[in-house]
């Protein structure tokens, strides 16, 4: 029998942070949803940065939340080793941009030192609009029945060049935005990675669990299982 799943989020947790109240409770609306307990834990990001590959494969998932993060450093890091791992991982906010700077280093695509990805457009402490475009075929049917209006406190454009090396086996382009950017990206040959730059968590409610949210928490169940099957 599997056990109840075990849920990273990495972020400093800050209940001031609406983005973080959201976390929490889209875990809680894809639990309901699912008909699984699943149990989170908030490890501070100066904590996971010293974790070892070890520590992140305890858990059934792991979730990069937004935040500001104060060590940029510690992030590219972590989300570097998650990137060697089979753990479902999830990044949404602030990360999205450290996922393509890693992308960019290992796969040396800035040989000529250029501004390939741009500051946050996001202007001030607040969330604007994003219009979802679909372009996977599982994106499109995630949000077949959901709004493609999602929040977002962080938004970068890349260099069109970069697009199309990114493209080139290292991440299939999940969504554009509005002004037709890639807002949700996928590892390629990864069993679940998904990095986006806005934060589908706010939309999520009792009622209606935010599709991404639940794909990946279905996806930590999975993993649980398989887990399982390995110990009996």
């Amino acid at each position: 029998m599997s056990e109840s799943l075990k849920i990273a989020v990495l972020g400093d947790y800050n209940f001031t942070y609406n983005s973080h109240q959201a976390t929490n409770l889209a875990i809680d609306h894809a639990s309901r949803f699912l008909d699984e307990e699943i149990n989170y834990y908030w490890i501070k990001i100066e904590e996971a940065a010293y974790f070892k590959m070890q520590n992140f494969e305890k858990y059934d998932g792991v979730w990069l939340a937004p935040g500001r993060f104060r060590n940029v450093f510690f992030i590219n890091s972590i989300i570097d080793m998650l990137t060697q791992l089979n753990i479902p991982t999830l990044v949404t906010g602030e990360g999205y941009r450290s996922m393509i700077e890693i992308l960019i280093n290992k796969y040396s695509l800035n040989q000529n030192g250029e501004k390939l990805v741009s500051e946050n457009l996001v202007e001030g402490n607040h969330f604007e609009s994003v219009q979802i475009v679909p372009h996977s075929k599982e994106m499109i049917k995630l949000y077949e029945n959901h709004s493609r209006l999602e929040l977002t406190s962080s938004r970068y454009s890349l260099y069109p060049k970069l697009i199309t090396a990114l493209q080139d086996g290292i991440v299939d382009i999940e969504a554009y935005n509005q002004m037709e950017e890639p807002e949700i990206i996928s590892l390629a040959n990864h069993p679940f990675f998904l990095a986006m730059a806005n934060c589908p968590q706010i939309s999520s409610t009792r009622e209606i669990p935010h599709p991404i949210i639940y794909t990946f928490m279905r996806a930590s169940k999975q993993i649980n299982q398989l887990d399982g099957k390995k110990l009996a």
